[in-house]
């Protein structure tokens, strides 16, 4: 299992290739660690990582996710109950099907972390919308890439876009910058943008419901 063992693009543009079955599987079922900022996610993603992400299970891994702080107001109020620290259980009215089920021992165990971006300056007019993905296999190599907000690994209903992509073996200087930019989000050290576990910004009113954006965006 190594990423380096894979046939990788520079880019992956909508118009050649498959983004999904081409670079995101292929990278996730190699990777033990994967971190991600990205403007949305919903739980239709994260639980599908928490299933293609199935080397976590196996190996002490993780999955770190920022994420701007509007969601659609199913999955705000599902994940608001996953992440709440206090429950040690949850009904089977809440928490059902299989994707939910790993997704909700994947967060206990703290496998999948999920903080939340909100701008607090003047120098940024909107949301957090920085698109930054990095694999990592149990060897230490890495693949980081920009460009796409495709969180759903959907095959069919797909935008158009691109991937630039960077390795640790042909591309080290630009990987090195993407996980400083990475883990200094992660740390609350970026200029103009706050960063808050998801339990806290839930509990604290920081998250707002916007089903407009889904509907827009996963129709």
């Amino acid at each position: 299992m190594s990423l380096k063992n894979l046939s990788l693009k520079l880019q992956y543009r909508t118009d050649v290739d498959n983004l999904v079955t081409e670079f995101f599987i292929p990278c996730l079922s190699n990777s033990i660690e994967y971190d991600r900022a990205v403007q949305y996610v919903t739980l239709k993603s994260i639980s599908t990582l928490s299933l293609g992400l199935q080397n976590f299970a196996d190996h002490d891994g993780k999955i770190r996710i920022i994420t701007g702080h509007r969601y659609s107001t199913s999955d705000l109020d599902i994940l608001g109950k996953i992440f709440n620290k206090k429950n040690s259980s949850f009904s089977s009215s809440v928490i059902h099907g299989h994707k939910l089920d790993i997704l909700q021992k994947m967060v206990q165990k703290n496998k999948i972390q999920i903080k939340i971006a909100i701008p607090r300056s003047e120098h940024v007019d909107g949301s957090f919308s920085e698109r930054i993905g990095i694999f990592r296999d149990e060897e230490g190599e890495i693949v980081a890439y920009t460009g796409t907000s495709n969180e759903t690994f959907n095959t069919e209903n797909r935008n158009f876009e691109s991937v630039d992509v960077y390795t640790s073996w042909n591309d080290r200087p630009r990987v090195d910058i993407k996980i400083t930019d990475f883990e200094r989000l992660w740390n609350n050290e970026t200029k103009y943008i706050q960063i808050h576990d998801f339990a806290y910004a839930y509990q604290n009113n920081l998250l707002k419901y916007d089903s407009s954006w889904a509907i827009e965006t996963l129709s």
